[in-house]
């Protein structure tokens, strides 16, 4: 290996779920994580934005975690490496920000250790990494990806890969952060079977939806009975949202992965607008102060920054 190599990459934000489709559907947003990653004598993590405050600069640190295990997993001695990294994406708030570390983290390393393993073996990685393979699927290829886990951890992950939708996302981020373990707690162990067919209908709607343009259809194919009525508790305003947003401008509506960020799928500058103050109302009616962002969907996936990349001996 050249020890003078050196590699950045750009891995999109992402949302999973979608409403209905449960730890298989994720989609990019265009708000990204930037990591720079070289080989080393020491290892030092530098971490720049208030976004990524608080997290370890030493080799605990999830992004040099990721990074030695595929070195060991190529046959490689474990790496000492010198990473940067900046974030636009909010912490524990339903924005794949560990999603977009992880696949950073694989990408730059697999780069450094000479692309010893695919796109999908990576993707694998990515969903062992992560528990799932939604978050994961969309920063790594961009736009919307459905996946399910593989019957055998060593089998590839089965995806689909549609296009990012011509739509905007009005995003909602309440001023506190809620942990995915937290949020996974609340969820019953089972399920009436009406829920789980009301959720395999509207899931399978939502992708032919999305796969055809029918953006008309996302507002009834969006509705969930598995995770967001359970969380509702956890998240001030979320079942007024939920149930009213389409009436103030949303053609969709979700909790963002396990929350609490919510988004509103909207096409025109009057839907926004209207879609703004409903919000606004609804989270002033609960005292919750929160931030808001229109994004729109990442089509890139994870970008590699190959004027970094040099020779590998």
């Amino acid at each position: 290996m050249n020890h003078s190599l050196s590699v950045q990459v750009k891995v999109p934000a992402s949302t999973a779920n979608l409403g209905p489709g449960f730890d298989t559907m994720g989609m990019a947003f265009q708000l990204y994580t930037t990591i720079s990653m070289q080989l080393a004598e020491t290892t030092q993590i530098s971490l720049s934005g208030q976004e990524l405050q608080g997290l370890p600069h030493d080799k605990s640190n999830l992004l040099y975690r990721v990074a030695a295990d595929l070195f060991t997993r190529a046959g490689l001695p474990q790496p000492e490496l010198t990473i940067e990294v900046s974030s636009d994406i909010p912490l524990t708030r339903g924005l794949g920000s560990s999603a977009a570390a992880i696949v950073g983290a694989l990408v730059a390393a697999n780069q450094l250790a000479g692309e010893p393993f695919t796109t999908d073996q990576l993707f694998a990685l990515a969903t062992h990494w992560e528990g799932h393979p939604d978050n994961v699927g969309a920063s790594l290829f961009g736009g919307i990806v459905v996946a399910a886990m593989p019957e055998h951890p060593d089998e590839p992950v089965p995806y689909l890969r549609l296009p990012a939708p011509p739509l905007q996302v009005l995003v909602t981020i309440p001023d506190f952060q809620l942990a995915t373990a937290k949020a996974r707690s609340v969820l019953p162990k089972n399920y009436p079977k009406s829920d789980v067919i009301y959720n395999i209908g509207r899931s399978s709607l939502l992708v032919a939806a999305l796969a055809q343009g029918r953006f008309d259809l996302l507002k009834k194919a969006m509705r969930d009975r598995i995770h967001q009525p359970y969380r509702a508790g956890l998240v001030p305003g979320l079942d007024e949202i939920l149930e009213a947003a389409p009436d103030h401008g949303a053609l969709g509506v979700a909790l963002s992965g396990a929350g609490p960020t919510i988004l509103c799928f909207y096409q025109t500058e009057q839907e926004k607008q209207q879609l703004s103050s409903f919000i606004a109302d609804v989270m002033a009616k609960r005292e919750i102060t929160y931030r808001s962002m229109s994004l729109l969907p990442d089509s890139s996936g994870v970008q590699i920054d190959t004027s970094l990349l040099s020779a590998i001996d």
